[in-house]
């Protein structure tokens, strides 16, 4: 049957309206997704949810520094000089309350998983990294302890070691503690909050990427190393 002149234009305007209604429709799955896979930021995570914050906080003068996607100390001091402006916990941390305010919702319940390249978001990383901060800075001076984390940290932002907490941890002879099994001891709760300082961009070795006690043996290669400060019983080398 040939349809009539308005019949013809109702069936284009309906299906020119469903058209549009189907692309609104994908474009808020699309968003929505987006949404739910924004990973929580932390010192050492990285990715394109880090690319994008660092390109945010540069459009609004917080950071000036390269948008590398890696979440390093300048990126840090940027997020904590947005949160403090902007009535919010200032912790460094990248979470649903930041990323509202950032223009960058995250859905309510959704789950803040970190990118497969994070240094520091999973839990489980940060039960490690507070174990080995115990094991080896245990009875240091509470910056010594932090300064042991920065160093952990500092060799997951080096191209010269592995790119993860575990990586770095687990590396062959990195740590006396893992190999003669101290790291599995209960960890103190100062090495709980100088993780968490460490992870908010307090770092007391000044980039170290060693540290060791000079009166126990060691290889003398490390000392071939730059010593930049020492700490306690501890000196901290790049």
């Amino acid at each position: 049957m040939v349809l009539d002149g308005d019949l013809k234009r109702l069936v284009v305007v309906v299906v020119a309206v469903g058209i549009l209604l189907w692309m609104g429709f994908a474009g808020g799955i699309s968003s929505l997704a987006q949404a739910q896979q924004r990973p929580t930021l932390y010192w050492g995570s990285s990715g394109e949810a880090v690319r994008e914050v660092q390109n945010r906080l540069a459009q609004w003068d917080y950071y000036d520094g390269p948008i590398s996607g890696v979440f390093g100390p300048q990126t840090s001091e940027a997020v904590r000089w947005f949160q403090r402006r902007n009535g919010l916990v200032v912790d460094g941390i990248v979470g649903p309350q930041t990323y509202a305010a950032l223009g960058l919702p995250v859905r309510a319940g959704a789950a803040a998983t970190p990118t497969a390249t994070t240094g520091v978001a999973r839990s489980d990383d940060m039960d490690l990294l507070t174990r080995v901060v115990s094991a080896e800075a245990r009875g240091e001076p509470y910056v010594g302890q932090v300064a042991v984390a920065a160093v952990i940290m500092n060799r997951v932002q080096s191209p010269s070691f592995p790119n993860s907490i575990s990586g770095v941890v687990y590396q062959s002879l990195a740590f006396e503690s893992v190999a003669d099994g101290q790291i599995w001891l209960t960890p103190s709760a100062d090495a709980n909050r100088a993780v968490r300082d460490a992870l908010n961009g307090w770092d007391p070795s000044y980039g170290a990427v060693y540290f060791w006690n000079p009166y126990k043996p060691v290889n003398p290669w490390v000392w071939s190393r730059s010593i930049v400060t020492q700490i306690g019983r501890h000196v901290f080398a790049k």
